[in-house]
Protein backbone atom coordinates (compact mmCIF):
# COMPACT_ATOMS: atom_id res chain seq x y z
CA UNK A 1 0.00 0.00 0.00
CA UNK A 2 1.10 3.55 -0.51
CA UNK A 3 -0.02 7.14 0.01
CA UNK A 4 -1.94 8.48 -3.01
CA UNK A 5 -3.24 11.81 -1.68
CA UNK A 6 -1.54 13.64 -4.57
CA UNK A 7 -3.74 12.05 -7.28
CA UNK A 8 -6.34 14.36 -8.84
CA UNK A 9 -9.72 14.24 -7.16
CA UNK A 10 -8.92 11.65 -4.49
CA UNK A 11 -8.03 14.16 -1.73
CA UNK A 12 -11.14 16.20 -2.55
CA UNK A 13 -13.37 13.17 -2.07
CA UNK A 14 -11.66 12.60 1.26
CA UNK A 15 -12.24 16.21 2.33
CA UNK A 16 -15.94 15.91 1.44
CA UNK A 17 -16.14 13.16 4.04
CA UNK A 18 -13.92 14.74 6.66
CA UNK A 19 -10.82 12.67 5.86
CA UNK A 20 -7.42 14.32 5.48
CA UNK A 21 -4.98 13.45 2.70
CA UNK A 22 -2.67 11.72 5.18
CA UNK A 23 -5.42 9.21 6.00
CA UNK A 24 -5.91 8.12 2.37
CA UNK A 25 -4.09 4.93 1.40
CA UNK A 26 -4.51 2.84 -1.74
CA UNK A 27 -5.10 -0.89 -1.29
CA UNK A 28 -3.33 -3.10 -3.80
CA UNK A 29 -5.35 -5.30 -6.15
CA UNK A 30 -8.81 -4.91 -7.59
CA UNK A 31 -9.66 -5.76 -11.19
CA UNK A 32 -12.75 -3.61 -11.67
CA UNK A 33 -11.97 -0.85 -9.17
CA UNK A 34 -9.10 0.83 -7.40
CA UNK A 35 -9.59 0.85 -3.64
CA UNK A 36 -8.59 3.51 -1.13
CA UNK A 37 -8.88 3.47 2.64
CA UNK A 38 -10.37 6.76 3.84
CA UNK A 39 -9.42 6.78 7.47
CA UNK A 40 -10.90 4.24 9.87
CA UNK A 41 -14.55 4.44 8.83
CA UNK A 42 -14.75 4.79 5.04
CA UNK A 43 -13.54 3.11 1.86
CA UNK A 44 -13.36 4.61 -1.64
CA UNK A 45 -13.66 2.54 -4.81
CA UNK A 46 -12.84 4.22 -8.11
CA UNK A 47 -14.04 2.44 -11.24
CA UNK A 48 -11.54 1.31 -13.84
CA UNK A 49 -12.40 1.90 -17.51
CA UNK A 50 -14.81 -0.68 -18.88
CA UNK A 51 -16.42 -1.56 -15.54
CA UNK A 52 -18.74 1.44 -15.19
CA UNK A 53 -21.86 -0.70 -15.53
CA UNK A 54 -20.75 -3.01 -12.74
CA UNK A 55 -20.29 -0.16 -10.30
CA UNK A 56 -23.64 1.35 -11.26
CA UNK A 57 -25.29 -2.01 -10.69
CA UNK A 58 -23.54 -2.39 -7.36
CA UNK A 59 -24.87 0.96 -6.20
CA UNK A 60 -28.38 -0.30 -6.97
CA UNK A 61 -27.98 -3.81 -5.50
CA UNK A 62 -26.29 -3.02 -2.19
CA UNK A 63 -29.28 -1.18 -0.64
CA UNK A 64 -31.54 -4.08 -1.67
CA UNK A 65 -29.18 -6.65 -0.15
CA UNK A 66 -28.89 -4.66 3.08
CA UNK A 67 -32.68 -4.38 3.29
CA UNK A 68 -32.81 -8.18 3.10
CA UNK A 69 -30.49 -8.36 6.12
CA UNK A 70 -27.31 -9.25 4.24
CA UNK A 71 -24.05 -8.13 5.83
CA UNK A 72 -22.50 -5.78 3.29
CA UNK A 73 -21.04 -2.26 3.67
CA UNK A 74 -23.46 0.63 3.22
CA UNK A 75 -22.92 2.99 0.30
CA UNK A 76 -22.44 6.53 1.56
CA UNK A 77 -22.03 8.20 -1.83
CA UNK A 78 -22.20 7.13 -5.46
CA UNK A 79 -21.02 9.65 -8.06
CA UNK A 80 -20.79 9.10 -11.80
CA UNK A 81 -20.71 12.78 -12.77
CA UNK A 82 -16.88 12.77 -13.22
CA UNK A 83 -16.88 16.26 -11.72
CA UNK A 84 -14.33 15.39 -9.04
CA UNK A 85 -12.70 12.20 -10.33
CA UNK A 86 -12.65 11.27 -14.00
CA UNK A 87 -14.41 7.98 -13.26
CA UNK A 88 -17.48 6.80 -11.36
CA UNK A 89 -16.80 6.11 -7.69
CA UNK A 90 -18.46 4.99 -4.48
CA UNK A 91 -17.67 5.86 -0.90
CA UNK A 92 -18.66 2.99 1.36
CA UNK A 93 -18.67 2.09 5.01
CA UNK A 94 -15.37 0.44 5.91
CA UNK A 95 -15.72 -2.99 7.47
CA UNK A 96 -12.66 -4.26 9.31
CA UNK A 97 -11.97 -7.89 8.52
CA UNK A 98 -9.65 -10.25 6.68
CA UNK A 99 -10.01 -12.67 3.81
CA UNK A 100 -10.79 -16.12 5.24
CA UNK A 101 -8.12 -18.72 4.56
CA UNK A 102 -9.38 -21.79 6.45
CA UNK A 103 -12.68 -22.42 4.72
CA UNK A 104 -15.95 -20.52 4.54
CA UNK A 105 -16.59 -18.12 7.44
CA UNK A 106 -19.33 -18.87 9.94
CA UNK A 107 -22.61 -17.31 8.90
CA UNK A 108 -22.04 -17.38 5.14
CA UNK A 109 -24.77 -19.96 4.57
CA UNK A 110 -27.36 -17.88 6.41
CA UNK A 111 -26.37 -14.74 4.52
CA UNK A 112 -26.77 -16.45 1.15
CA UNK A 113 -30.15 -17.83 2.22
CA UNK A 114 -31.27 -14.30 3.13
CA UNK A 115 -30.12 -12.97 -0.21
CA UNK A 116 -31.73 -15.71 -2.28
CA UNK A 117 -35.07 -15.27 -0.52
CA UNK A 118 -35.27 -11.59 -1.35
CA UNK A 119 -38.58 -10.74 -2.99
CA UNK A 120 -38.31 -9.97 -6.66
CA UNK A 121 -38.05 -6.22 -7.23
CA UNK A 122 -36.85 -4.26 -10.21
CA UNK A 123 -33.15 -3.44 -9.87
CA UNK A 124 -31.66 -1.22 -12.59
CA UNK A 125 -28.90 -2.88 -14.58
CA UNK A 126 -29.38 -6.33 -13.04
CA UNK A 127 -28.93 -9.01 -15.73
CA UNK A 128 -30.72 -12.33 -16.07
CA UNK A 129 -28.22 -15.18 -16.09
CA UNK A 130 -28.86 -18.80 -16.99
CA UNK A 131 -27.18 -22.10 -17.71
CA UNK A 132 -24.95 -22.74 -20.71
CA UNK A 133 -25.35 -25.76 -22.98
CA UNK A 134 -22.72 -28.14 -21.53
CA UNK A 135 -23.44 -30.82 -24.14
CA UNK A 136 -22.24 -28.39 -26.81
CA UNK A 137 -19.11 -27.68 -24.77
CA UNK A 138 -18.38 -31.41 -24.52
CA UNK A 139 -18.87 -31.87 -28.26
CA UNK A 140 -16.49 -29.00 -29.01
CA UNK A 141 -13.83 -30.41 -26.69
CA UNK A 142 -14.09 -33.77 -28.48
CA UNK A 143 -13.89 -32.12 -31.90
CA UNK A 144 -10.74 -30.25 -30.84
CA UNK A 145 -9.17 -33.44 -29.55
CA UNK A 146 -9.00 -32.09 -26.01
CA UNK A 147 -10.93 -35.14 -24.76
CA UNK A 148 -11.56 -38.53 -26.34
CA UNK A 149 -14.96 -39.66 -27.62
CA UNK A 150 -15.48 -42.12 -24.79
CA UNK A 151 -14.91 -39.43 -22.19
CA UNK A 152 -17.17 -37.07 -24.13
CA UNK A 153 -20.03 -39.58 -23.98
CA UNK A 154 -19.45 -40.16 -20.27
CA UNK A 155 -19.53 -36.41 -19.58
CA UNK A 156 -22.65 -35.89 -21.71
CA UNK A 157 -24.39 -38.69 -19.83
CA UNK A 158 -23.32 -37.12 -16.52
CA UNK A 159 -24.91 -33.79 -17.48
CA UNK A 160 -28.07 -35.63 -18.53
CA UNK A 161 -28.27 -37.37 -15.16
CA UNK A 162 -27.63 -34.12 -13.30
CA UNK A 163 -30.31 -32.31 -15.30
CA UNK A 164 -32.85 -34.75 -13.91
CA UNK A 165 -31.89 -33.90 -10.31
CA UNK A 166 -32.98 -30.26 -10.33
CA UNK A 167 -35.69 -28.19 -12.01
CA UNK A 168 -34.34 -26.74 -15.24
CA UNK A 169 -37.04 -24.04 -15.16
CA UNK A 170 -36.27 -23.14 -11.54
CA UNK A 171 -37.10 -19.67 -10.30
CA UNK A 172 -34.15 -17.31 -10.59
CA UNK A 173 -33.04 -15.59 -7.41
CA UNK A 174 -30.91 -12.57 -6.59
CA UNK A 175 -27.32 -13.83 -6.41
CA UNK A 176 -24.06 -12.11 -5.46
CA UNK A 177 -22.32 -13.77 -8.39
CA UNK A 178 -18.78 -13.88 -7.02
CA UNK A 179 -18.90 -15.60 -3.64
CA UNK A 180 -15.20 -16.29 -3.25
CA UNK A 181 -12.71 -15.82 -0.43
CA UNK A 182 -11.44 -12.48 -1.76
CA UNK A 183 -14.97 -11.05 -1.50
CA UNK A 184 -15.53 -12.18 2.09
CA UNK A 185 -14.41 -10.36 5.22
CA UNK A 186 -14.16 -12.36 8.44
CA UNK A 187 -13.44 -11.33 12.00
CA UNK A 188 -10.85 -12.90 14.32
CA UNK A 189 -13.50 -15.34 15.58
CA UNK A 190 -14.08 -16.64 12.05
CA UNK A 191 -17.53 -15.09 11.72
CA UNK A 192 -18.51 -13.43 8.47
CA UNK A 193 -18.46 -9.65 8.77
CA UNK A 194 -19.23 -8.66 5.20
CA UNK A 195 -19.89 -9.89 1.69
CA UNK A 196 -18.35 -7.31 -0.65
CA UNK A 197 -18.07 -6.46 -4.37
CA UNK A 198 -21.47 -6.88 -6.05
CA UNK A 199 -20.34 -6.21 -9.61
CA UNK A 200 -21.38 -9.71 -10.75
CA UNK A 201 -24.83 -9.69 -9.12
CA UNK A 202 -27.63 -11.12 -11.25
CA UNK A 203 -30.94 -12.95 -11.30
CA UNK A 204 -29.84 -16.54 -11.78
CA UNK A 205 -30.25 -20.13 -10.55
CA UNK A 206 -29.24 -20.32 -6.89
CA UNK A 207 -26.63 -23.00 -7.66
CA UNK A 208 -24.61 -20.41 -9.57
CA UNK A 209 -23.86 -18.57 -6.30
CA UNK A 210 -21.98 -21.65 -5.02
CA UNK A 211 -19.91 -22.07 -8.18
CA UNK A 212 -16.86 -20.05 -7.09
CA UNK A 213 -16.34 -21.81 -3.78
CA UNK A 214 -14.42 -25.10 -3.70
CA UNK A 215 -16.86 -28.00 -3.52
CA UNK A 216 -15.48 -28.96 -0.10
CA UNK A 217 -16.65 -25.58 1.18
CA UNK A 218 -20.04 -25.87 -0.51
CA UNK A 219 -20.63 -29.29 1.02
CA UNK A 220 -19.75 -27.86 4.45
CA UNK A 221 -22.26 -24.98 4.34
CA UNK A 222 -25.09 -26.41 2.24
CA UNK A 223 -27.00 -28.15 5.09
CA UNK A 224 -27.08 -24.87 7.03
CA UNK A 225 -28.12 -22.98 3.89
CA UNK A 226 -31.09 -25.30 3.41
CA UNK A 227 -32.10 -24.92 7.08
CA UNK A 228 -32.18 -21.12 6.73
CA UNK A 229 -34.09 -21.15 3.46
CA UNK A 230 -37.76 -20.52 4.20
CA UNK A 231 -39.09 -21.89 0.94
CA UNK A 232 -38.88 -25.63 0.34
CA UNK A 233 -35.41 -26.34 -1.05
CA UNK A 234 -33.85 -29.80 -1.03
CA UNK A 235 -30.14 -30.16 -0.37
CA UNK A 236 -29.82 -32.74 -3.14
CA UNK A 237 -31.30 -30.35 -5.68
CA UNK A 238 -29.00 -27.45 -4.78
CA UNK A 239 -25.99 -29.80 -4.74
CA UNK A 240 -26.81 -31.14 -8.21
CA UNK A 241 -27.28 -27.62 -9.58
CA UNK A 242 -24.00 -26.48 -8.02
CA UNK A 243 -22.13 -29.48 -9.40
CA UNK A 244 -23.57 -28.69 -12.84
CA UNK A 245 -21.90 -25.27 -12.82
CA UNK A 246 -18.59 -26.53 -11.46
CA UNK A 247 -18.39 -29.21 -14.13
CA UNK A 248 -19.65 -26.99 -16.96
CA UNK A 249 -17.36 -24.07 -16.15
CA UNK A 250 -14.42 -26.37 -15.50
CA UNK A 251 -14.74 -28.03 -18.90
CA UNK A 252 -15.25 -24.68 -20.60
CA UNK A 253 -11.91 -23.44 -19.27
CA UNK A 254 -9.78 -26.44 -20.25
CA UNK A 255 -8.67 -24.79 -23.49
CA UNK A 256 -7.94 -21.38 -21.92
CA UNK A 257 -4.42 -20.00 -21.75
CA UNK A 258 -2.64 -20.18 -18.37
CA UNK A 259 -3.20 -17.12 -16.18
CA UNK A 260 -0.28 -16.95 -13.74
CA UNK A 261 -0.12 -14.67 -10.76
CA UNK A 262 -3.83 -14.83 -9.90
CA UNK A 263 -4.88 -15.64 -6.35
CA UNK A 264 -8.30 -17.09 -7.12
CA UNK A 265 -8.24 -20.90 -7.18
CA UNK A 266 -10.25 -21.08 -10.43
CA UNK A 267 -7.74 -19.01 -12.44
CA UNK A 268 -5.59 -21.92 -13.78
CA UNK A 269 -7.36 -23.71 -16.68
CA UNK A 270 -7.39 -27.12 -15.02
CA UNK A 271 -8.18 -26.12 -11.43
CA UNK A 272 -11.92 -26.74 -11.48
CA UNK A 273 -11.68 -30.17 -13.10
CA UNK A 274 -8.90 -31.21 -10.73
CA UNK A 275 -10.94 -29.78 -7.86
CA UNK A 276 -13.78 -32.10 -8.83
CA UNK A 277 -11.35 -35.03 -8.84
CA UNK A 278 -10.00 -34.08 -5.41
CA UNK A 279 -13.51 -33.65 -3.99
CA UNK A 280 -14.90 -36.97 -5.15
CA UNK A 281 -11.67 -38.88 -4.44
CA UNK A 282 -11.93 -37.80 -0.80
CA UNK A 283 -15.31 -39.53 -0.40
CA UNK A 284 -17.81 -36.66 -0.10
CA UNK A 285 -20.90 -36.94 2.12
CA UNK A 286 -24.46 -37.47 0.97
CA UNK A 287 -26.02 -36.28 -1.26
CA UNK A 288 -22.84 -35.56 -3.21
CA UNK A 289 -21.59 -39.13 -3.55
CA UNK A 290 -24.76 -40.10 -5.42
CA UNK A 291 -24.44 -37.30 -7.98
CA UNK A 292 -21.83 -38.98 -10.16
Amino acid sequence: MGDHHDEPGIPEVGRRHGVGAGQIVEVAGGVANRGFVLGEELFLRVCRAGFEGDLRKEAAVVPVARAAGVLTPAIIEYDDSRAIIDAPYVVMQRVHGVEPTDGPPKGLAEQLARLHQHERTEIPGLPQDDRDDPWQTVDQLAERGTIDLGTAKWLSDWFTRLSGRFARNETKVLIHGDVAAHNLLAGPDGDLRALIDWGDAARAPRGMDFAKLPLEHVAAILPEYVRHTQHAVREEEVAAATLWFHLDWGLGKLTADPWPGQRHWTAPPGSRVLGLLRFFAAGPPEPWRDLT
